[in-house]
């Protein structure tokens, strides 16, 4: 129990200082919208309401946690502003309750006698790759065995940047090549799965955006040929979105909601940006659980994500 304690304390350390620039910029706007004010009131609430916004939190998602600050006034009668920081995380992690997200614990995947089939989605440079590895190398460590499939054959770099993450984590892949069929690579990893009788299986997908109905035909193809070998995969649908993109992200994440029914969110580069609030804005917005979140460069900084953690790291004095 003492070891999980203290690996627990230094995932939290990461996730603090992973989202010490959102919250830095945050709080230095805060405290100047605040300065000279004793109660929370329209203009503290205006001040609040762009703070947000130019968090990346988003407008729509802005607007509902300002309509969830003002009922809280008008049913206490009296926010004070050294309250507000307080009433901030207990009204954004209420917004994450709704939504249904950010209750995990560790990475889970469920018995069952067939793979656990991932399809990975998401345009180039979000870490796509980078976070197949890194799931990879932390279900490895669960005692898992995982095997991944280069089906991004659009790009000869995806496939060489994924053979490599193979290699570094020790788990076997299947690829094809550049311009390979990607449903025949994913069809081929998922018959050598259920050969070796491995636990998960990870597929990599292009991400092109130029043409949403080509994509839409592309990912329901690999959907079609795999459900040939694993009658009920995909069992998860992630989308990679890079946190730095800010509103960009819910674009990304507008459009491949539209092409393919994504179950879970992956949001990476977290520590190199100030816009951490677009995690809260996606997760309402999309009502999509987000499943990881990107802290660091480290093989243990992909994180699954707590709604508490997040608050409580975002929000801490």
């Amino acid at each position: 129990m003492g070891f999980f304690n203290l690996f627990s304390k230094e995932k939290k350390e990461v996730l603090d200082k992973g989202l010490d620039k959102t919250k830095q910029t945050f709080f230095s706007k805060l405290s100047k919208a605040v300065v000279g004010k004793s109660k929370v009131d329209d203009e503290v609430l205006d001040s609040l309401e762009e703070i947000l916004v130019t968090s990346d939190v988003g407008v729509d998602t802005t607007l509902r946690i300002i309509e969830k600050i003002e009922a809280r006034i008008a049913r206490d009668k009296y926010v004070s502003t050294s309250e507000l920081n307080q009433v901030l995380r207990e009204e954004v992690a209420s917004l994450l309750e709704e939504n249904n997200t950010g209750d995990y614990k560790e990475i889970e995947i469920p018995q069952q006698e067939e793979p656990y089939v991932i399809m990975v989605v998401g345009v180039n440079g979000v870490g796509k790759t980078t976070t197949i590895g890194k799931l990879a190398y932390q279900l490895k460590k669960q005692g898992k065995s995982v095997i991944l499939g280069a089906s991004d054959t659009f790009r000869a770099a995806a496939v060489d940047q994924l053979k490599i993450w193979a290699k570094r984590v020790d788990v076997p892949i299947v690829e094809q090549g550049m311009n390979a069929d990607p449903a025949s690579v994913a069809f081929d990893t998922l018959q050598s799965a259920k050969a070796k009788g491995s636990d998960v299986v990870i597929i990599d997908t292009a991400g092109r955006l130029h043409n949403k109905v080509n994509l839409m035909n592309e990912l329901s193809k690999i959907k079609r040929v795999m459900q040939k070998v694993v009658p009920d995969a995909p069992h998860e649908i992630l989308l990679v979105l890079d946190g730095s993109t800010g509103q960009n992200a819910y674009e990304q994440a507008k459009q491949f909601s539209l092409a393919t029914e994504i179950n879970a969110l992956a949001i990476t580069k977290l520590d190199g940006t100030a816009k951490g609030g677009v995690v809260i804005g996606i997760s309402d917005q999309f009502k999509i659980p987000v499943k990881y979140i990107g802290v660091g460069e480290g093989m243990e900084d992909l994180q699954v994500f707590n709604k508490y953690e997040f608050v409580d790291s975002l929000f801490k004095d």
